[in-house]
């Protein structure tokens, strides 16, 4: 346990003219009072350990840090961070609800995001109704038909993908499932074929890992070019944008525009409601981030399915046996339930933007951050019975709760891929399952191991593997019938 985690902060300060109130663990908020107390803020308790200590264990060991904190705390504490600074951590659905239903103006994404990489015209920058047209735009691409389209795009990468995998020796799976996510966005979402997709497909994966590391850090005053993290990240940003400017002269060009079912094509057609286009810059800064919020996270997903299934045998053998009926009940529970036990993404953020909201028994200040504490909600046994188990079942026939299984945040700020990295998802397992037999294994699991973005396998979920004999299968679950070569 931290050193001094037992010691509860309990004290009042002032902070900005508002009264503070740390609260002992199990004591109720105290009632608004007259005067000065009238604007009184009362935040969860929490460790009162110095904030670069607590950043350090942050860092060290964050989900055991969450678990011990809980157990100190409950469902809801406060810590003081570098970056975020005093920052409130919720896990109770209850209060999750309340936090991801309030409106924009009351709690909105943070001042501190991805935009700052990903440009201004980025869902992760816009706010209010800039950001509520925005997300109406993009809404229509990702649902629907438009799904059966893009699935025929996955399946010929994963085959792809897969072809090159060694049989009867341990490899770790996550690069190719990285390829295989990147290579059907830029197909799927850009658009990109020839010597475009091949210098997005080089270009990218540099520049959204440098560029994720570098939202969080203070933008420097002088300028080192090439020499410098910032000074990199513009060149590549530099070189994004001339790829993307000549992907969009071609779509224009295209007689056949409005047959195109890639997202860069419908973004080209889609209008606002006073009937005006997205402009390139807001285009190429769209497309940069749905690669950004849907390569690596659905990649380590799925090299995580595969670490998992390993060491759960008898779900393995059922999932094949449904895979091979034709069936996707199992399949579809099973990536619901990889998402819950190792949600790739451990939190997500608020930040208050009205004078004050009140949150479940806490009064927030305007400027607070909350984080909600996706790992803590996934681990509570009593939302999740052997919550640390692994039990694709518990999803069989029904759908987990909106606010308390939440790999892909919620509301209005809900990831828009959310769909498509399902399907995605869906379709990779599907394929793997019919092509290769999948060793099981009795090894320890994978440790979780912290790549920036997302919690990755510590060894790339390793698999070993064995070509299935080449035969053909009942029509599966869209109707078509899959046949191996």
């Amino acid at each position: 346990m931290w050193p001094g985690l037992r010691a509860l902060v309990h004290r009042r300060t002032v902070v900005s003219g508002t009264s503070v109130y740390h609260a002992v663990p199990g004591s109720r908020a105290p009632p608004p009072g007259r005067g000065h107390d009238v604007d009184a803020v009362t935040l969860p308790p929490g460790p009162s350990l110095p904030r670069a200590v607590q950043g350090a264990i942050a860092i060290a060991a964050p989900l055991w840090a969450m678990r011990r904190l809980r157990e100190r705390y409950g469902s809801a504490f406060t810590l003081d961070l570098p970056i975020f600074g005093r920052a409130v951590v919720i896990s109770d659905p209850a209060e999750v609800k309340q936090l991801f239903t309030a409106s924009p103006a009351v709690a909105d994404t943070l001042d501190i995001n991805l935009g700052r990489v990903l440009g201004p015209g980025s869902l992760f920058a816009l706010r209010d109704e800039a950001h509520r047209q925005r997300r109406k735009l993009l809404v229509p691409p990702f649902h629907g038909r438009r799904l059966g389209v893009y699935e025929a795009i996955i399946e010929q990468e994963a085959v792809r993908a897969m072809a090159s995998w060694p049989e009867g020796r341990e490899f770790p799976t996550l690069d190719s499932m990285m390829r295989i996510t990147l290579n059907a966005i830029l197909r799927a979402v850009f658009g990109a074929e020839g010597a475009e997709l091949a210098a997005l497909r080089d270009l990218l994966p540099r520049s959204v890992r440098l560029g994720s590391r570098l939202a969080v850090v203070p933008i420097p005053r002088t300028d080192w070019g090439r020499w410098s993290p910032w000074g990199r990240f513009h060149i590549y940003r530099r070189e994004y944008d001339a790829i993307v400017a000549r992907l969009i002269a071609a779509a224009e060009r295209d007689p056949r525009l409005g047959e195109r079912d890639d997202v860069l094509a419908l973004m080209l057609q889609s209008r606002y409601a006073d009937g005006s286009p997205m402009s390139r810059s807001e285009i190429a800064d769209e497309l940069l981030t749905l690669l950004t919020a849907g390569h690596e996270t659905t990649a380590t997903t799925l090299a995580w399915a595969v670490e998992r299934l390993r060491r759960h045998p008898d779900v393995l053998r059922r999932l094949t046996e449904e895979a091979d009926a034709g069936g996707s009940a199992l399949r579809e529970a099973a990536i619901l339930e990889v998402q819950r036990v190792r949600p790739v993404i451990d939190r997500t953020a608020r930040q208050v933007r009205a004078p004050s909201m009140r949150l479940g028994p806490w009064t927030l200040p305007r400027g607070q951050v909350v984080l909600v504490s996706i790992y803590l909600i996934h681990d509570n046994e009593e939302i999740f019975p052997g919550a640390r188990g692994f039990d694709p079942d518990r999803f069989l026939g029904r759908h987990p709760g909106t606010y308390q299984w939440i790999p892909f945040g919620g509301g209005v700020r809900r990831c828009i891929g959310a769909a498509f990295a399902h399907m995605e998802m869906n379709v990779v397992l599907r394929t793997l399952l019919r092509d290769f037999t999948l060793e099981p294994t009795g090894e320890s699991g994978e440790r979780w191991h912290s790549r920036g973005i997302a919690y990755a396998p510590g060894r790339g979920g390793r698999a070993v593997v064995h070509r299935r004999p080449a035969r053909r299968v009942s029509p599966d679950d869209t109707g078509r019938v899959l046949a191996r070569s």
